[in-house]
């Protein structure tokens, strides 16, 4: 049985098989919870990021999907890199976009054989993705994956950055 929950907590402190990364499509770094995941997994991560394959110019992982290196200097065994959608206003595939980087990622995980994957809020930082809306596509995702097939999965961490955020998180896990 797989466990979901949602913590109030920096995601980089997290002991546990997986994390996922709200990247950018370069997966070079940048702020938010990208910033601090590449701080705290040390140089090692951006040379195993610069080592995944270019799919066009400057774009290593296309929004909505995802890519893996190890850990390093984390508590993680593993990186997952998901690159969530901009909001610009609901109408220019948003959700779809997001559930797949939830979707994409579980999968990823499913591969590595991870039985725990914490998640940051993806696209509700700079990326400006409405936190109610989010969580609603964060949790009815990551639920009807589960419920679909057999996963070695048995803790996923929504893991939020503020109150507010977790708030939001739990609201739409209680129902």
């Amino acid at each position: 049985m797989t466990r979901i929950e949602v913590i109030e907590a920096d995601i980089t402190t997290l002991r546990i098989d997986a994390i996922v990364n709200a990247a950018n499509e370069t997966l070079l770094g940048g702020g938010g919870v990208d910033g601090a995941i590449h701080r705290e997994a040390g140089p090692e991560l951006l040379q195993a990021c610069r080592s995944l394959p270019l799919v066009s110019p400057g774009v290593r992982c296309p929004t909505g999907e995802a890519r893996v290196t190890p850990g390093f200097r984390l508590p993680a065994k593993w990186v997952i890199h998901t690159v969530g959608p901009v909001w610009r206003g609901g109408g220019h595939g948003e959700p779809a976009l997001l559930a797949s980087c939830y979707r994409e990622s579980l999968q990823r995980a499913s591969e590595l054989r991870a039985t725990s994957i914490a998640f940051p809020a993806i696209s509700c930082g700079v990326y400006g993705y409405p936190i109610d809306d989010a969580a609603r596509v964060a949790v009815d995702t990551i639920s009807e994956f589960v419920a679909s097939r057999p996963v070695a999965l048995a803790r996923i961490v929504l893991c939020c950055f503020g109150a507010a955020t977790a708030q939001a998180f739990r609201q739409r896990l209680a129902g």
